[in-house]
This record gives structure tokens, sequence and C-alpha cells, in this order.
């Protein structure tokens, strides 16, 4: 689908090296600073034999052209059509070049594939490297910092979703997992293939004025060696510390000029040299512009594939079989050391008040709303996705058992000793009956129902008649109308204010953990 407010895409399948599309893409190239990338292939399923990265069918490139155009076309290259080998070196260039920034959509996976697809063609050894590059979910995660002044969120983002949220559309994904090694692509895969990279262009483009409207391109940022841009080419040529690219304009210049005042004997002298710096400095293409090298220089990132990435992932099994085996016997240490050893913070002895208090683990939530409604003081995380320091930090501060299902956690016992107990048990009544064997607890049935299970409050010590319920509860909570008549008393939490009932979910509750505590036997 077509971007909103904009013009339709230009789009040009490249299906042969002999074609008017491919020399307008190789000239593009030269002139486009940002490349937005993205390729497709048709997935394995069902695989028995020795396993295979997938083939890449379809490589798309939408080039931004000019410093401050918004003109932009989109390629795609047909790897099924074109030879390989004939591309390999081009493409080579196109994603190590200094002069391009690339942007992809965890690209990385996109090209361990294109590598190898290019290495089963004899274009030994593929794609290694990509940079300078910008991941479209780092440049969300930019922006969302910015806006809220606090760290970006970790979870994963689809391109669908930053698309909605940074520019406003609805990025089809219909038609993703279409069988893209089937010739000749419809109007729609064409389309649809196209829209992928080009978005990439459109969500820096905001990214790109947001840097630029808040006068951060300028900030922190290594200047460039502007110094250097009145030098001549034989000071530029002394000078260790100028800009590779300086050094290239500068001797486009002074070739220039050379070649106007000699003979053609020498002008064919200076263009085998001319050539010959081309080669060493990739293909002849146009510098970035200040603002857009600052912005490289800041949030550039680069993609290194390692010789781990060039192996499928079935095919790494032998080699991690062992790690796997000297992880589970880990796995069943950290078993072993978590088994209690006491005494807990609350105990009388260490000065506690004997009243136990614990943290439950994202994990385990469950089984803190459980330990609530026994009457046993049970927290939760401060944070919805805690890192270790800080469950430790909390569970210090406040002098509690962390109570976790994560084995990991146990390893730093050392830092908090005797506030860490890992749960066995995988169901929240089995749970509860654990913690309350482990750690002795004495439940009794007027306990039951005696803190708040929303916030962990306790309540407070005289009930409200229902007059002051409706009071205590304006603007706050609504009190269903048939609980008038009916004399009930009413509790309120202390902390969050939340109002509980002696109604018929009360009293089930107070019979499912008489039950499950066996309080009757």
């Amino acid at each position: 689908m077509d971007l909103p407010s904009e013009k339709p895409l230009k789009i040009h399948l490249v299906n042969s090296t002999e074609s008017p599309e491919f020399t307008h893409l190789t000239q593009s190239l030269t002139r486009s600073s940002i490349i937005g990338l993205d390729a497709e292939w048709k997935p394995i399923r069902g695989q028995t034999h020795q396993p295979t990265f997938p083939t890449v069918s379809l490589l798309q490139l939408a080039c931004q052209l000019g410093h401050d155009s918004d003109e932009s076309e989109t390629f795609l290259l047909d790897l099924h059509s074109v030879p390989l080998p004939s591309i390999w070196e081009l493409l080579r260039e196109t994603f190590v070049s200094p002069d391009i920034l690339k942007l992809g959509f965890k690209f990385k996976q996109d090209l361990v594939y294109l590598s190898s697809t290019f290495c089963l063609q004899g274009c030994d050894p593929g794609f290694d490297k990509v940079e300078p590059y910008l991941d479209i979910t780092s440049i969300y995660y930019q922006m969302q910092h910015k806006q809220q002044g606090r760290k970006g969120p970790k979870e994963t983002k689809s391109l669908a979703t930053i698309c909605k949220e940074v520019l406003g559309i609805s990025l089809s994904k219909e038609l993703q997992c279409s069988d893209w090694s089937h010739r000749p692509l419809t109007e729609e895969q064409k389309t649809y293939a196209a829209t992928d990279a080009h978005c990439l262009l459109k969500i820096f483009s905001v990214f790109q004025d947001n840097i630029v409207k808040k006068g951060n391109s300028s900030n922190d940022m290594v200047e460039l060696h502007s110094s250097g841009v009145n030098l001549g080419l034989k000071e530029i040529l002394e000078k260790h510390d100028i800009d590779d690219k300086i050094i290239r304009i500068k001797y486009s210049e002074a070739s220039h000029i050379f070649q106007a005042t000699v003979s053609s004997e020498n002008c064919q002298r200076i263009a085998e040299v001319d050539v010959a710096v081309s080669r060493t400095s990739s293909r002849n293409t146009m510098p970035m512009n200040e603002s857009l090298l600052k912005i490289v220089r800041k949030y550039g990132e680069k993609i290194l594939l390692r010789e781990s990435d060039r192996k499928p992932k079935a095919a790494r099994k032998k080699a991690k079989k062992h790690s796997s085996l000297v992880a589970v016997t880990r796995e069943k240490q950290l078993d072993n050391t978590g088994d209690w050893q006491g005494p807990p913070p609350w105990d009388l002895s260490l000065g506690g008040d004997g009243c136990p208090k614990f943290l439950c683990d994202v994990m385990i939530e469950g089984l803190a709303k459980h330990l609530r409604c026994v009457g046993v003081d049970a927290a939760i995380p401060s944070s919805k996705k805690p890192e270790s320091r800080e469950l430790l930090d909390q569970a210090y501060r406040e002098q509690r058992v962390l109570l976790t299902r994560d084995a990991k956690l146990l390893r730093h016992q050392y830092l908090i000793k005797n506030q860490i107990y890992r749960v066995k048990n995988l169901l929240k009544n089995e749970q509860l009956l654990e913690v309350i064997e482990t750690f002795q607890l004495q439940i009794n049935e007027d306990q039951l129902m005696s803190r708040c299970t929303k916030c962990n409050g306790r309540f407070i010590q005289k009930p409200l008649t229902t007059e002051e319920a409706v009071e205590a509860a304006k603007g706050f909570q609504r009190i269903p109308d048939c609980l008038f008549n009916k004399n009930l008393e009413f509790w309120q939490c202390m902390e969050c204010n939340q109002l509980y009932w002696e109604g018929t979910q009360y009293h089930n509750a107070v019979q499912k953990f008489i039950d499950v505590c066996k309080l009757n036997e």
C-alpha cells in the first residue's frame, strides 16, 4: 500500500544486469546517502534433511536520492533471475560504504540468509558486515526516550506497530509468508516488498527531523574535520587524521584541474590513478552531509556476522550438547542449594518483629495473592520487569524473603544471606503449602482474608456500615445496589482504600483456604 499523503512509490524490478533498471540502480546508489534494506524468502517447513538457511528470493533497496530531497526510488533485486556473481561486488561495496547509511528492521537475520544464498552460488564468503547501519527498532526507542524522558520499553515491537505509531499508517503483513520463489511476482507482492523497505526511510526521516528540531545533532558528537576542507591536496595527504571523504573530494577537484592543463597522455595516467583511488575507497559515491554524518557518529551501529552465525541452529546442536549438559548439572546444583537454611530476617533472635514478610517475583505473583488471602504479608516487585539487582535491593531494604522460581537468582545468595528461597512446586495451592511448611507459618481461620489482595495493605480495625461504605466509595468504587438491604459489614484497605464485603465470594474464598491449608484437620 502507498503511504498516506505521498506520491505513488517508484518501484523498479531488476531482473537482469543488462536492463535499464539495473543501470538506474547503480546510478541511484552513487547518489544515495541513505538506503532502506529488506529481503524476502520462502520459509522452509517440514525439513528432515541436514538443515540449511532459506534461499533469499528478493532484496529490496529503497534509495533516498540527494541530501535534502524527499525523492526516493525503490528497487526490487530479483535474486532468482539475476546471476548472483554479477552483483556480489556491488552489494558488498554498498553494505560497507562509509558514504551510505543502511537502514533495516532486524536485518541481521536477512544478512545471514543473504550471505548463505550467495555462497551457494560460488560467491564465497558471502557478506559479513553492514556498516554504518541503524536499526529501525533503535530509532523507535530513541524517539520514545526523547518523548517520555525515560528508557524505551524492552518488549519487541513489530515493524507494523512502529509504522502505526510513528507514521500513522497500517502496514499489512498478509503477504509476508507468501511464496516469494514463484515467478512472476504479483503486483501485490511488489508493492508489499517495496513498502516494507520504503517505510524505513520515512521513519528515519521523522527521527532526523526530531534531532534537527531539538538541536540534538550538535550535542556530544564528534565534529567532522572541517578544517581539512580548506586545505590543498598536498596538505591533505600529509595529515594523518583527515577524513577519507575529504581526501576523495580534494583528489577529485585536483584531478579535474590537472586534466584541464595537461596533455591527453597525462590525462590517461590521471584517469588510471582515479580508477585506483575509486577502487580503494569503495564506489564513487556522494559523501554524507555534515548533519547526517553527526547522526551516524552518535547513533550508528554495525552488523558483523561471526562464523557461528553462518551455521543453522540445528547444525549447532551437537556443539552445544556438552554445554547443555553442564547447564543441566549447574541447574541441579542450584536446586540443591535452594533448600531453606534460615533463620529468616524477621526472626526475633535477629531483632525482627516475628511477622513473616515475602517478596514474590513476577513468575509467581499468583502465590503472592494466595499468601495475602491467608493473612501473610506478600509484596510484589516495584516495577513490572525488574532486573535481578532491583529484586535483591527491595528484599534487603524491606527485610523480606525473596520467593522465586528463577534458579539464576540463587547465585546472588551471598548478597542477601537467608533472604532467597526457590519455590519448587508449579501450582499455586501447592506453592502456598510449600511456603507454609518451609517457613513454619502459623495460619488460623481468623487470619483468612485479612489483607487486601490488590495491594497487600491491612484493613481498618473496625468494619463500616453500608452508609459509611457508600460515602467512602464516592468517586472511587461502585457498590452494587443489591447489597443495600443485606445488612453487610464492609472493610476498607488502609493503603489503597479498596472496599470489601462479606458476600458469597468472601465465604467461598474463606472455605477454599480452610481446605487448602487443612485448618479443619
